[in-house]
């Protein structure tokens, strides 16, 4: 088992490196230079060599310690997600929090909200059915019991377009990875479907979060085993007329078939699914949640556009009847940046990367974010870093093969982020290997466990990894390698090797 104080005590001496200041002016040699161990490492993954880019260097050298094709364009996979990090960081800010705002259109006489309650999202990536659910009860504490009007949802804070996406994997209702940005989304538009012992023979069904307006077609039946499964229903399974009366008055309804079989013995089990493309995941749940705690609604759930009301204005803030700016009435905060970026490069959360690449868009959010708007704003960044010729963005997740950067860049942009003040958590949000995020199985009991912070990458053609390696003599190395091949996964093991040696040998 790792020892965690080790891992402590590296993270501790990174950050005191880190404050060393002054950096070795970076030299733009990069002539072939790789020690015979780490050709050996890449000879053996069967891969041509032209497969792999390399790139190492010490954070307070100019000289690289290695480096093969370093100023060849790759594909970056996910480690394109450092670029967004640090953009971010650097251009938003530790203390940013994205907004959800609740504005009522009417005043709150005894309990009764005598107009409409308006959600206006504000591209939140990490608002998930928990929060919906809390704020919604602070509603009702703030004294909200029932809504006479509607309930209306704006998403106009992001203005995409469909060619946005055609560099991006079509999202299936079995990745939740692939699922496009929204700037009122929920729990990324994810359904939980969990299935549990119930006093009755039949298994006990349970959404999270509650759904109003989709029909749950249990087919659970009673028997050894506990083998189910969760799908949408498709057009051949929507005769049946519903079993129950709706709610609310909602989009056609949407209906989801479990079935299985279950026992007494079995443990309860949950399964995710993403909402069809059909069904708006957002007008469903806020209608299901808000039921949920106890709220009543006259009118319907529906979708509007801020940018169609007020036309010429900018969508926030929102101008009242009386022409006056409208103050909200309640508003829900994300978590502070760093801790979105801690989850997004921990667990290569795609959607978190999307959206927050789109929030680096001018003018966001009293604009609506489109993405050529936060592609320029992330160029101007890397020319400032010195950096616009060498990588490419596209929308910040590293699903797009148009993303592409140069090995020696990328580690000109991490030494760069080593004497940022955001350094200390960027550091903390990278996987460790051999510890957590998508290292928590890899480079484990070796030379590199607790020592190195990385970043990977993978698509079907490529393999990555870049970040920090502190090496047995206390020398910190930033390193990039990206492997760009059919047969990509079989460089696996070396770039592994790689990181071994430079742990041990640097």
């Amino acid at each position: 088992m790792l020892n965690f104080a080790r891992w402590a005590a590296t993270f501790t001496a990174l950050l005191a490196v880190a404050g060393l200041g002054a950096q070795a002016a970076p030299r733009t040699d990069v002539a072939p230079v790789l020690p015979a161990p780490m050709l050996a490492a890449l000879q053996g993954s069967g891969l041509p060599l032209q497969s792999f880019g390399l790139y190492v260097r010490a954070v307070d050298r100019g000289r690289p310690l290695a480096a093969v094709n370093a100023e060849a364009p790759y594909v970056l996979a996910s480690t394109a997600k450092l670029v967004t990090s640090l953009a971010a960081m650097d251009l938003l800010g530790p203390a940013y929090r994205w907004r959800t705002h609740a504005f009522v259109t009417g005043p709150i006489v005894g309990g009764r909200l005598l107009g409409d309650l308006m959600i206006v999202g504000g591209g939140d990536p990490r608002f998930g059915a928990s929060e919906l659910r809390s704020w919604m009860q602070a509603m009702r504490g703030q004294g909200l019991d029932e809504v006479m009007g509607d309930i209306l949802i704006d998403r106009s804070a992001f203005a995409l377009q469909d060619s946005d996406h055609r560099h991006t994997p079509v999202p299936a209702w079995d990745r939740p990875h692939h699922v496009r940005p929204d700037a009122m989304m929920i729990g990324e538009r994810v359904v939980h479907v969990s299935v549990q012992v119930a006093r009755s023979p039949q298994a006990r069904v349970l959404l999270q979060p509650p759904l109003s307006g989709v029909r749950v077609d249990n087919r659970v039946t009673p028997g050894a085993g506990c083998a189910v499964q969760a799908r949408w229903a498709g057009a051949e399974d929507r005769a049946a007329p519903p079993t129950r009366p709706q709610a609310f008055r909602l989009p056609p309804e949407t209906q989801l078939i479990v079935e299985g079989r279950w026992s007494t013995a079995c443990e309860a089990r949950t399964m995710a699914l993403v909402a069809p493309d059909d069904a708006d995941h957002a007008t469903h749940a806020l209608a299901g949640t808000w039921a949920d705690v106890g709220g009543r609604l006259r009118g319907r759930v529906r979708t509007v556009d801020l940018r169609r009301s007020q036309p010429g204005q900018p969508r926030l803030p929102l101008i009242g009847p009386d022409g006056e700016p409208m103050v909200p009435w309640s508003t829900q905060l994300s978590q502070p940046l760093p801790a979105l970026v801690h989850e997004m490069n921990k667990s290569s959360n795609n959607v978190v990367a999307r959206h927050l690449m789109l929030s680096l868009a001018r003018e966001f959010p009293q604009q609506p974010a489109t993405l050529p708007q936060a592609q320029a704003s992330v160029q101007r960044w890397l020319k400032r870093q010195g950096l616009a010729d060498d990588i490419a963005l596209e929308n910040g997740s590293g699903l797009s093969r148009a993303e592409r950067g140069k090995p020696r860049a990328m580690v000109q942009l991490l030494v760069n982020a080593w004497s940022s003040p955001q350094i200390a958590d960027f550091l903390a949000s990278l996987p460790v290997a051999g510890v957590d995020g998508t290292l928590q199985h890899r480079l484990q009991n070796g030379p590199a466990t607790g020592r190195a912070f990385l970043k990977t990458g993978s698509l079907l053609d490529a393999r990555a990894l870049a970040g920090y390696v502190t090496g047995a003599s206390g020398t910190v190395y930033a390193l990039a390698v990206l492997v760009n091949h059919p047969n990509a996964a079989a460089a696996t093991p070396a770039l592994d090797a790689l990181v071994e040696w430079l742990a041990k040998n640097g």
